[in-house]
């Protein structure tokens, strides 16, 4: 994993256990309904971040390397294996 994304995903992963924490929180002292929607929310988007970050990786070291090494067709298995589960949503 390339460092520089490996120390933003670690410190975004810190980040989500802190609102998680507050989520719990939220939901134990019944705060208000859209409060806690709207945290979970936040959880989600921060969640996506990570994911966006791991698929840079992926694409700018692991694709990469496949495509040198004559593996075209896992390379393009994988963006679209991607691809659909992010249509899913």
């Amino acid at each position: 994993m390339r460092e520089d994304i490996k120390k933003k995903a670690s410190r975004r992963i810190k980040i989500i256990a802190g609102q998680m924490r507050g989520l719990e929180k939220m939901i134990n002292e019944e705060k208000y309904c859209i409060d806690i929607i709207t945290q979970a929310q936040a959880i989600k988007e921060a969640l996506s971040g990570i994911e966006n970050l791991l698929l840079e990786n992926h694409l700018t070291t692991h694709v990469i390397h496949q495509i040198k090494h004559g593996k075209e067709e896992q390379a393009a298995q994988e963006i679209l294996k991607v691809y659909k589960l992010n249509h899913k949503k």
